[in-house]
């Protein structure tokens, strides 16, 4: 074994916990005003059309994701339904492989019925190597396209045409930005969720 996996090893066994106890140090959370990341998002019509017709959604307001030689993200978010919040969610996962630097960006999941919504909020729920997102931007003349294309701005008739066919995947569908309304790819597979009814 190298220097550099035995390093890589030792940074795993460090991170690792620290990134799965993030969530359990939480607490008792309070309901949090994320009204500005929603309105990024309905700023974007192929994505608003889902905030009206979508049995409830989750909004993760800052995912951070980054690492040097072992990556991992997480981040905070709430479930709404009928408008109102009814629990409190949680992502992270752990990636190993090359990699440096990090990105914040805000994500939105999707329900497309109840059924969708259940298997979200009980238990811990992750998804599987197929999954994908669907990368925008809020701007005049926003684009989109889905995570793993090389998504950009330069893009933007084929990015269009994704957002505006965009289809659920097992009753979910996830769209992700870059805080400050640019957009990023991000890679949704495996990532795992945490839920916690509001009490």
């Amino acid at each position: 074994m190298t220097k550099r996996a035995i390093a890589s090893l030792a940074l795993a066994a460090l991170f690792l916990p620290l990134l799965f106890a993030l969530p359990a140090l939480a607490g008792d959370r309070k309901v949090e005003d994320y009204s500005e990341t929603i309105k990024e998002f309905k700023k974007i019509p192929d994505v608003a059309k889902f905030f009206g017709n979508a049995h409830a959604y989750a909004i993760f307001p800052t995912i951070g994701k980054g690492g040097l030689g072992i990556g991992g993200s997480h981040g905070k978010g709430q479930v709404y339904r009928g408008g109102k919040v009814i629990g409190f969610t949680s992502t992270s996962d752990i990636s190993i492989g090359f990699q440096a630097g990090g990105q914040a960006y805000s994500q939105v999941v999707f329900f497309q019925n109840a059924e969708a919504l259940k298997k979200f909020t009980t238990g811990e729920f992750e998804f599987g190597a197929s999954a994908s997102a669907i990368a925008v931007q809020s701007t005049a003349g926003a684009s989109a396209g889905t995570e793993g294309t090389g998504a950009s701005a330069s893009s933007s008739k084929t990015a269009d045409k994704k957002t505006a066919n965009a289809e659920y995947q097992d009753g979910v569908m996830v769209f992700t930005m870059a805080k400050g309304g640019l957009m990023y790819a991000a890679t949704i597979a495996g990532q795992k969720y945490k839920y916690e009814a509001v009490k």
